[in-house]
C-alpha cells in the first residue's frame, strides 16, 4: 500500500485528501500546514509519496523541496497546487517533483500521479504539460523581475547580499516573521525554491552585480 503525506495549509482541503486518498487505497501515514514540521516528519515516516501545495502560509512549498533534495529524501513529490504559471512547474521539476496537478483537474489525474511518482515516473496534469513548455521555451522573452514593486526588488537586494530576516527587518521596519513569510511569497512568485536560485535570477535580470558582496 502507497504511503502518503499531505502539506497543504487548508485544513478542509487536507481533510478532502485524506478521505479521498482512503478511499483510493492509500494509507495517509501525516499530513502538516508547516513545512518545517512536515520536513522533520518526511525524514522520520518516510512515506514513499508527498502531496504538497506550492503556496503555504510562511513559506513556499518550492522550500520544502529544497531540503527534502539536500537530505537526498527518497520521497517523491507530486505537486497539487493552483498555481498554472509556467515558471512554478519548471522550478518545481527542477527541485525534483515528479508530478503536477493542478487543483480543480480530474480525479483520475491525480491517481496517475501518484502511481506514476511511487513508480519513479513523471506525470504532468493535462494542462500542465503544456506550461511545461512554455517555461522552456520562453527562455528569457519574459521578465519576471519586471512585475515586481521596488519594495519587492529591494527585498530581493537584501536576500542576495546574505542579510538576515532580522537585519532586513530592521532596515524595512518590519518583524522577523513578517520579513520571512514575505521572502517566501516573493521567491514563490518568481517561481524559486531557495536563495541560491535566487541570486541566479536576480543576476541574470541585472538587479544585482555578479560580484556584488
Amino acid at each position: 500500500m502507497t504511503r502518503l503525506y499531505l502539506v497543504d495549509d487548508h485544513q478542509i482541503m487536507r481533510e478532502g485528501l485524506r478521505v479521498l486518498m482512503q478511499a483510493w487505497n492509500y494509507k495517509v501515514v501525516g499530513e502538516s500546514a508547516d513545512t518545517t514540521e512536515a520536513l522533520s516528519e518526511i525524514r522520520r515516516l518516510r512515506p514513499d509519496v508527498l502531496l504538497l501545495d506550492l503556496h503555504l502560509e510562511g513559506r513556499s512549498g518550492l522550500e520544502l523541496l529544497a531540503d527534502l533534495r539536500r537530505y537526498d529524501s527518497q520521497t517523491r513529490c507530486v505537486v497539487l497546487t493552483m498555481s498554472a504559471q509556467p515558471r512554478m512547474v519548471a522550478e518545481a521539476l527542477r527541485m525534483g517533483a515528479l508530478g503536477y496537478v493542478l487543483k480543480g483537474s480530474p480525479g483520475q489525474e491525480l491517481a496517475n500521479a501518484i502511481e506514476a511518482a511511487a513508480q519513479g515516473r513523471r506525470y504532468l496534469g493535462s494542462n500542465v504539460a503544456e506550461l511545461a513548455v512554455q517555461s522552456f521555451t520562453q527562455g528569457d522573452a519574459q521578465d519576471p523581475i519586471g512585475s515586481l514593486s521596488p519594495r519587492e526588488r529591494q527585498t530581493i537586494a537584501m536576500v542576495v547580499r546574505g542579510l538576515s530576516s532580522t537585519e532586513i527587518g530592521k532596515q524595512l521596519h518590519l518583524s522577523p516573521k513578517t520579513v520571512a513569510t514575505y521572502r517566501s511569497r516573493l521567491m514563490a512568485k518568481l517561481g524559486v525554491g531557495d536563495v541560491p536560485a535566487l541570486v541566479r535570477l536576480a543576476i541574470r535580470y541585472k538587479l544585482v552585480e555578479p560580484d556584488m558582496p
